[in-house]
């Protein structure tokens, strides 16, 4: 794979010439005459190809460059007639339950990016909708606060906001009110001035309320002339009964294609670059397997309790929060086969065979934990029970581990550790592959009894600080032979920001990062947030990253009745020191499968 070095040379010369150029002179693969976009299949990425076109003309023309006129010239015929479709078409994102944290906090910024990135349509307005009592002014005031130009940090962040907000209306009604849905209904259509209509709604609301809400919107509130889509926020039921009920009501009022079911981990960069990492490195695909992976494990720790919100974790425990939807579902996309293509189906179809093909979890492969009160640096840390909104005798767990294990030919014996926890000593997500030991490895004396130390393992930070990293062993140098871990890493903060001469003027700067960032798509200065992906994939009607019904029966039949015996024997979690590693118990559980937890030795 070639690498681009940028090589930045001043000239005093005002010819735009393209032979004299400096980006064509350092970056030929990227000619005007050759300069493509990646193709995606709806016409809402076609209008943000234009976009990027226009803007990167217009660029290059202003720094002396030459002209990108071919180029635009040949996107042109490509897409004229997607540019006179999408001046008939609008859209209108409707958030319900817009004065909510989940909201105010990653919903309406996460519009604000794709509508900042000119991800959005020409035409869409943005409806918030709730019980709350506000007007248009008084939910933009409150959208501010949220919002931030984090991309890039451009020049024209005010002027964004302001249109961004212009295009943001309110409307207040009660959740099981078809009047007031059919209210709602009469503003949208007044927005949407007559033309092609599609319409998305964001069920930003607790889940017993989902299917008053859908009932109202379909009935009252759907498009007539375009695709109306709905998404819906975990978690999807407490048990197997409850799931199937909820999915069995929904789909009273919406096909199973209309209903998104969103899992935001599932839209974080590094969990996406999973299968790219395993399917498109030569390397890694024959290591794959039961042949040489001793373990998988999947660990997220939160370094905060439940910080007032204990009243609604208490209803479901981080099992329920944390283990049944997030890790499970990067667990299966970790383990499943090679799907026919990347169509949504084909990958979803691969997921659920994972998820089919798995012991139900039992008692003795699971130890639950909740945190204690604890004092640290002259500092009192509140425990779980000590929320004034989590009972005072509650069993909830804060924290859990569980061994499982998939029963085919690929995966037999593997054992795959999930540890999920509150007020634990750090705060994280990872994928952490431990391969086997080298047989009759030469070396091993060097190592003592101490073999784990000479395991290769593949590391996939999803958060924060996004990485990946093999570890291998390797000679200290010196005289004599002494060997050493070593990580090869991919650190994403380093390796993703570009970087050039200082003596290079601002403008020019600016432009040369826009080239690459639009062009190559290969140097963002920032991760895109897990919500902006996923709302983009919903306008677009990509699924891939949304769970279908099938993968939500599997997975709940998995966790249910481990679920049922904990609550019926009312299982005393084991307690654990607010801050620490969480329960002792967890580490007698990994050694029964001979394994050691790998975040031990980072932290």
């Amino acid at each position: 794979m070639a690498t681009h070095t940028m090589i930045v040379r001043s000239s005093s010369s005002s010819s735009a010439h393209a032979a004299s150029s400096p980006v064509k002179e350092t970056l030929p693969l990227f000619t005007t005459r050759s300069l493509t976009f990646p193709q995606r299949k709806s016409s809402f990425s076609r209008l943000r190809l234009r976009f990027f076109a226009e803007k990167l003309s217009q660029l290059y023309s202003s720094n002396g460059c030459a002209s990108l006129q071919d180029s635009g010239d040949n996107l042109t015929e490509e897409h004229d007639t997607k540019e006179e479709s999408s001046t008939s078409t609008t859209l209108s994102i409707t958030v319900v339950g817009a004065s909510g944290d989940l909201a105010k906090k990653k919903i309406f910024p996460a519009l604000f990016a794709l509508f900042y990135e000119g991800c959005l349509p020409h035409d869409f307005s943005v409806f918030g909708y709730a019980r709350t009592k506000l007007t248009h002014e008084e939910l933009r005031v409150m959208i501010s606060r949220t919002l931030t130009c984090r991309i890039d940090q451009r020049e024209n962040c005010v002027d964004k906001m302001d249109q961004f907000l212009k295009r943001c209306f309110y409307h207040s009604g009660q959740y099981n009110s078809e009047e007031d849905f059919a209210e709602l209904n009469t503003k949208l259509k007044e927005k949407e001035e007559g033309k092609l209509s599609n319409r998305l709604y964001y069920l930003s609301i607790p889940p017993n309320i989902f299917v008053d809400v859908v009932r109202c919107a379909s009935l009252r509130a759907s498009s007539a002339n375009g695709w109306t889509r709905v998404i819906v926020e975990k978690p999807f039921g407490r048990d197997s009964q409850s799931s199937g009920e909820l999915t069995r009501c929904l789909k009273q009022y919406l096909t199973e294609e209309q209903i998104f079911r969103i899992d935001h981990y599932l839209g974080k960069e590094l969990v996406e670059n999973l299968s790219v990492l395993r399917f498109s490195n030569l390397v890694f695909e024959p290591l794959w397997s039961r042949n040489y992976i001793r373990n998988v494990q999947l660990i997220f720790s939160e370094d905060f309790g439940t910080e007032g919100r204990g009243g609604y974790f208490d209803q479901y425990g981080i099992i329920r929060d944390i283990m049944q939807n997030h890790l499970l579902q990067i667990l299966a996309l970790f383990a499943m086969e090679t799907p026919v293509s990347l169509d949504a189906e084909d990958i979803r179809s691969e997921k659920v065979k994972v998820l089919r093909s798995m012991k139900p979890l039992l008692l003795q492969d699971m130890v639950v934990g909740q945190y204690k009160g604890h004092s640290k640096g002259g500092k009192a840390y509140p425990g779980y029970t000590d929320d004034p909104t989590v009972p005072k005798n509650s069993l909830t767990p804060t924290f859990a581990a569980a061994a499982m294990f998939i029963n085919n030919a690929r995966w037999d014996g593997v054992p795959f550790l999930m540890k999920a926890g509150k007020a634990l000593h750090t705060r994280g997500a990872e994928i952490r592959v431990q391969f086997r030991h080298v047989p009759g490895n030469l070396y091993k004396k060097n190592f003592a009894t101490d073999l784990d130390k000479a395991t290769n393992e593949l590391v996939i930070r999803v958060q924060p600080d996004e990485g990946i990293y093999l570890r291998i062993n390797n000679k200290v140098p010196g005289l004599g032979m002494r060997l050493d871990r070593s990580d090869l890493n991919l650190l994403y903060r380093s390796r993703y920001i570009l970087s050039v001469s200082n003596s290079i003027n601002q403008e020019f700067f600016n432009f040369t990062l826009f080239f690459f960032r639009v062009c190559v798509d290969r140097y963002p200065r920032e991760i895109p947030d897990a919500y902006e992906r996923l709302l983009l994939d919903a306008i677009e009607g990509e699924r891939r990253l949304f769970i279908r019904s099938d993968e939500l029966d599997a997975a709940w039949d998995l966790f249910t009745p481990v679920l049922k015996e904990l609550e019926q024997k009312k299982i005393v979690p084991e307690l654990y020191p607010y801050g620490s590693r969480g329960p002792v118990g967890a580490h007698y559980l990994a050694s029964k499968y001979n394994v050691r937890w790998g975040d031990l030795e980072d932290a």
